[in-house]
């Protein structure tokens, strides 16, 4: 709804209560304003009990928390893991909260060999090891902490030629053949960098390698950006960072049980029917034991953008550099510790609000995730002293702290399909947070829930800069301008900041990409510095002195979550918007139509070049760029489905408006629970819309057709997932068949906002 409107319709003293207010635009709710969602009378009620829980959380605690927590390694399968459950659980009910222990089994290989030795010309065996830093006790903890390695990869023993491959995504490997270079039957070292690590060894396999490295490259993760530890935060030259290798776009979860929770009694893969382990053996490096490989290596130099910021020249290869690398690892299963707890809803008790943050870490894990979960703890002693006030929320609120989510969002995706009936059902809205830190409010999710959220913004002071969290950000986000255009002022004239768009990476994934729940991620981040990631640098030591030291933004996020799952249950009428979304979509649209046309243009002038002998012409003769190979010209693509489904989406979310204004306008007695009720349940399935039950092709598990991880990059999202990434790699009748699909899907959701727009007009006829 327009500012124009929203001012107008505020003007008429007769508004049903219910409507007024959801028409009310969410640029602030002091008090005299209304809250998005919510009647007059009910909107003053919220404000005093959001008030009340933004006054409890205490720094004082989540130091407390995160000393407790981080003490100790407290991996899946550790003893301190389960200890931190049975302690948060204790702390729960302690609190007063209903809460219990949810159990899964799931496979977590764990190391028992690693070795890596540079064979040729000279010899070289890499230390593997994470030395104590006098002054941080837990670096100590040796005998606790996991070996560095890389879960889910395959046991293998390799020697052969090393080739560098920068970061080893599939721009990487076009320049490759371009230097003449293959990777058939070599070793690859990779660095961290320009795309998930899981998508390194899978590259490299599909292009013939027999093994991969992966290394963080002080230019991007150590000196070059600052003082390394304990200097300074950034990662010093012995650090490795841990991490899952996964195939986790194409699912996330036990390997052994997909699409079911890994329960006790669940039917089990063999180990040799898994889809996700990795197709060659990996292991991940320090940039210590990566220089000696790396110097030994001739071949081209490497690119510019290649170039790290080792002291060596960063040669391609291969050759003469010969490495020997084993791996071998227990394949057990291990028991995980989902700690779940529950605040049934006084009126709505079928519709659920959920939060969540994982508990388990890869080593100590102050920053990942003990940062995250200390908030949701406040939060929870938050809201357990609000029930004791007399507070009861109107939905069910559920609280969650998952277990396994290093290894692979194993305890979030374990009972998000253990429990996937339920939540179908019950779900409304998922909200994540993981590792937090200093600076700015970063928000990501659901585009049906961008309004919402930046209201929520609004009313969270920011501990340093003391403005709200929602001014801060824009100011930054106006800093950055270039110029006085309309794009780079958007941030000032448009209502709502924009919210990103999410992938995978965090518990929110099983939410959002398999069950089609509206979900947010939420932390604070931009100005504490991390270069401990995945290592046994990550904790309470180095969190406290490079991060928020001061826990004010542990206080920040348990207020902005908090207050979100409090203003999310409460509400009278859930308040997802679908102009931010439509709007949301039209880009994503447009970007795909764009992109059809660069690649076709591109493709076209490249042909042109090759037939005019540009690449010959201008090839330096002493070192040789192979021109890039002749493709066919692609078709022209037709876009109308999703043309026409966004067109259908975007009078849908007109109509939804104009339900509000009508209802507002012919004043009209109050609105009914029970049809609110039928309003709310409609808006849920909108959201439900969003997917397929046979998902992504290729990847059945993600069903959103509009969110998911990128095939190629992991965590990144792409957004129209199977209409862009059709594009991107060229699968042109692939991409017109999804066309059409995803359009489809547009106009499904376009009628499920209709629905809940008729479920609306009954309400206030």
């Amino acid at each position: 709804m327009s500012q124009v409107l929203m001012k107008k319709t505020l003007g008429i003293s007769s508004i049903c209560p219910v409507v007024l207010t959801l028409l009310a635009s969410p640029a602030h709710s002091a008090d005299n304003e209304g809250l998005l969602g919510y009647s007059s009378a009910s909107t003053k009620t919220q404000q005093d009990w959001e008030a009340k829980f933004r006054a409890i959380p205490d720094p004082v605690n989540l130091r407390a928390y995160m000393q407790r927590l981080s003490a100790r390694p407290h991996h899946v399968g550790s003893a301190y893991d389960k200890d931190n459950a049975e302690w948060i659980l204790a702390r729960l009910r302690e609190w007063g909260l209903d809460a219990k222990i949810e159990t899964y089994d799931v496979l977590f290989p764990t190391p028992k060999q690693r070795a890596l030795e540079l064979t040729a010309p000279t010899r070289f065996t890499a230390k593997l090891e994470e030395p104590t830093i006098p002054g941080d006790p837990t670096t100590s903890q040796h005998d606790e902490q996991l070996p560095s390695y890389n879960a889910y990869s395959i046991d293998g023993d390799v020697t052969a030629p090393l080739v560098y491959v920068n970061f080893g995504v599939p721009d990487d490997y076009e320049m490759l053949d371009r230097l003449g270079v293959s990777v058939k039957g070599a070793i690859v070292i990779a660095r961290y960098g320009g795309s998930w690590r899981g998508i390194k060894p899978k590259l490299a396999a599909e292009h013939g390698a027999v093994g991969c490295l992966i290394y963080s490259d002080p230019h991007e993760d150590g000196y070059f950006q600052g003082a390394d530890y304990p200097a300074g935060p950034y990662r010093p030259k012995d650090s490795v960072q841990r991490g899952s290798v996964m195939d986790m776009p194409v699912r996330a979860g036990d390997p052994l049980t997909p699409n079911v929770g890994a329960t006790a009694n669940a039917k089990r893969l063999a180990l040799s029917e898994v889809e996700t382990l990795t197709k060659i053996p990996v292991l991940p490096i320090s940039y210590a034991d990566a220089q000696p490989l790396l110097a030994a290596m001739a071949g081209r130099v490497a690119p510019d953008a290649w170039r790290g910021a080792l002291p060596l020249t960063y040669h391609v290869g291969p050759g003469p550099a010969q490495a020997h690398l084993k791996v071998a690892f227990n394949w057990d299963t291990k028991t995980l510790y989902d700690v779940v707890a529950r605040i049934p809803g006084s009126a709505e008790p079928d519709e659920w609000i959920i939060r969540g943050n994982h508990h388990d870490a890869w080593v100590n894990g102050a920053f990942d995730p003990v940062s995250g979960a200390v908030a949701l703890l406040e939060e929870a002693r938050g809201l357990g002293a609000l029930l004791r006030q007399g507070w009861r929320p109107k939905r069910t609120v559920i609280l969650c702290f998952w277990d396994g989510e290093e290894p692979g969002l194993l305890g979030s995706t374990e009972w998000a399909e253990d429990h996937a009936d339920e939540l179908r059902q019950h779900a409304a809205v998922y909200i994540n947070s993981d590792g937090n830190g200093r600076g700015f409010l970063s928000v990501g999710g659901s585009h049906t829930l961008e309004k919402f959220i930046n209201g929520v913004a609004r009313d969270i002071e920011d501990p340093e800069a003391k403005i709200s969290v929602w001014k801060r950000k824009q100011l930054s986000r106006l800093s950055t301008s270039s110029s006085a255009d309309a794009a780079s002022q958007e941030p000032r004239t448009r209502p709502d900041l924009r919210i990103d768009a999410l992938g995978s990476g965090s518990d929110y994934s099983p939410f959002l990409d398999y069950l089609g729940v509206a979900s947010l991620d939420l932390g604070f981040s931009g100005e504490s510095k991390d270069g401990s990631y995945h290592s046994i640098y990550d904790d309470f030591a180095a969190y406290a002195k490079f991060a928020d030291g001061e826990f004010v933004y542990g206080r920040a996020l348990a207020q902005t979550a908090g207050t979100a799952v409090m203003r999310l249950a409460d509400a009278d009428l859930l308040p997802y918007d679908f102009n931010d979304f439509s709007e949301t979509i039209h880009r994503y649209v447009t970007e795909v139509e764009k992109l059809a046309h660069d690649v076709h243009d591109q493709i076209v002038d490249r042909n042109r070049r090759i037939d005019d002998g540009v690449y010959a012409a201008i090839n330096d003769p002493r070192e040789k760029l192979l021109p890039p190979p002749r493709e066919s010209v692609p078709p022209f693509l037709n876009f109308a489905p999703l043309d026409n489904g966004w067109v259908a989406l975007q009078n849908a979310a007109e109509q939804y408006d104009k339900a509000l204004a009508h209802a507002a306008a012919n004043g009209g007695s109050a609105l009914a629970q029970a049809s609110l009720r039928d309003a709310n349940q409609k808006l849920v399935a909108v959201e439900r819309a969003l997917t397929l039950s046979d998902g992504l092709p290729g990847r059945p598990w993600y069903k959103n057709q509009i969110y998911a991880p990128g095939f190629y990059t992991g965590y990144g999202v792409k957004t129209l997932p199977a209409v862009r990434e059709s594009i991107e790699q060229k699968q042109w009748k692939q991409a017109e068949e999804q066309i059409a699909r995803v359009g489809k899907v547009l106009e499904n959701t376009g009628e499920a906002i209709a629905s809940a727009t008729a479920a609306l007009n009954r309400a206030a006829p």
